[in-house]
């Protein structure tokens, strides 16, 4: 299959999930700065999740332009992904209704979690597609920034069963990690 309805595919979902999230923005109750007040909580869990779909998609837009077609199996793991990534617009309004609370923090952080190992997954079933010295599985090899994003997020999740606020502080910290494009791809094939 030709990379590109793929792609089309999943960055249709990402406009998706982020239409979602958006909707479930409401004006504050008033007409006066202290309106917002109510709000923050919501707009805060809005923002970090808006982060991560963004951040997901630049990099996932990376890495579907190394290949040259799609296999079945990289579709399933893209699917996979995905899945996860839907659960976002849910756990995000959950987070913003009830921030700093042991189990919409937990939520979130495992979706998180699993959106992290399942994209760990589909870049390894896109490297596998590449020959076994080249360079992209050798920039990828030492993926530091996705196996300590990995080990974030889970300590996050466990984290939010005995201190939610620390693990709600401590959901910003992989952004920091990523917020920076992940350029070893670009640096790859324009160097």
């Amino acid at each position: 299959m030709p990379k590109n309805r793929m792609e089309a595919f999943s960055d249709g979902v990402l406009a998706i999930i982020i239409t979602i999230m958006v909707l479930e923005l409401h004006i504050p109750d008033g007409a006066t700065f202290d309106a917002i007040k109510s709000i923050i909580p919501t707009f805060i869990a809005y923002i970090l999740s808006y982060l991560y779909v963004g951040i997901y998609w630049n990099n996932h837009h990376h890495l579907v332009s190394t290949l040259s077609k799609v296999s079945g199996k990289i579709l399933w793991f893209n699917l996979h992904w995905l899945f996860w990534m839907s659960l976002l617009p849910m756990a995000t309004k959950w987070l913003g209704a009830y921030p700093f609370r042991t189990a919409p923090t937990f939520v979130y952080g495992f979706i998180l979690f699993m959106c992290a190992i399942s994209y760990y997954l589909l870049q390894i079933e896109v490297l596998k597609q590449h020959k076994k010295h080249s360079k992209l599985k050798q920039i990828f090899g030492r993926d530091l920034k996705g196996k300590i994003s990995i080990i974030l997020y889970l300590t996050i999740t466990i984290c939010a069963l005995f201190l939610p606020i620390l693990s709600y502080v401590l959901l910003f910290v992989p952004t920091l990690l990523w917020v920076i494009p992940d350029r070893r791809i670009e640096k790859f094939y324009n160097p």
